[in-house]
């Protein structure tokens, strides 16, 4: 029985196409890391120099003694820990519920949670700043994780809703009848086999409330409070942007999420797989 083999110039297209898109792919992020390290008279000098005469630092230092780079960073890694752990949290549960048990309003909460994705945030814009302005949580890092949270809980139940349907009913009715009751069974049994989904879910909600820019640049006014987005955003005036200091920012901006997919890549990989097959 002979096998069939792959033509030679089919590989050699799928290489060239394969090479194309690394290149298309990975050039902006080299770029933004060369800008970062350039002086300001080697910016945009002409012609344009793929590795620069000088590496400097004065970009990345600028940041920290020109801007509060330090704080926005911080506020940044507070809202997106503390909005994507308890979403996260909240969505468990919500997603536990929409897989394990059946109600009458099930389908109009599937499609309510649906749509809420599909509505620009713009939208609802004027009367969630009203409510916040009567509530006091403008211009506070509350406000901003608590509309985070509202933000990221339907697509989040939903995901986690898909893992919970490839975990075997089994599982529970046997912790059950050993004497634990749902609420046990559901987090010393059934929540150390859903981890992969759980770190998906979570590293998707991570990065959305991470690189979130319009609702922090509407609700939140004190500099003191800024996120990392909002301040990537003041790089950019009327008449100038400042290259540098914005490429360093963004260079900065990029590492946690980096780190973070770097440790997390085998729970990321085994969670989408696990939500993405039916059991």
């Amino acid at each position: 029985m002979m096998l069939n083999k792959t033509p030679m110039y089919l590989k050699i297209i799928k290489i060239c196409g394969l090479s194309l898109w690394f290149i298309i792919t990975v050039f902006p992020l080299y770029w933004i890391l060369l800008t970062s390290f350039k002086p300001a008279n080697q910016i945009a000098e002409y012609p344009v120099r793929y590795w620069p005469r000088v590496f400097s630092l004065e970009n990345y230092m600028s940041l920290f003694s020109k801007a509060q780079f330090g704080t926005y960073m911080f506020n940044s890694l507070t809202v997106a820990l503390l909005g994507s752990i308890v979403a996260t949290s909240i969505a468990l549960l919500s997603g536990y519920t929409l897989s394990r048990f059946t109600f009458r309003s099930k389908g109009a909460v599937l499609i309510a949670f649906l749509i809420t994705q599909m509505i620009p945030m713009f939208i609802a814009l004027g009367p969630l700043y009203q409510m916040f302005t009567t509530l006091g949580l403008v211009d506070t890092r509350a406000g901003l994780i608590l509309i985070y949270i509202a933000m990221t809980i339907p697509f989040s139940s939903i995901m986690l809703r898909g893992f919970f349907d490839n975990v075997p009913d089994s599982l529970e009715e046997a912790a059950m009848v050993d004497g634990l009751n749902r609420f046990s069974a559901l987090w010393r049994i059934i929540v150390p086999v859903m981890l992969p989904g759980i770190t998906a879910t979570f590293i998707f909600n991570f990065v959305n409330i991470w690189n979130e820019l319009f609702l922090s640049v509407t609700l939140i006014n004190s500099d003191s409070k800024r996120t990392i987005p909002t301040a990537l955003n003041s790089f950019i005036s009327s008449f100038n942007i400042e290259w540098g200091p914005m490429s360093a920012a963004a260079v900065l901006t990029i590492f946690p999420t980096m780190i973070l997919f770097s440790f997390a890549s085998k729970w990321i990989v085994a969670g989408l797989t696990q939500g993405a097959t039916k059991g």
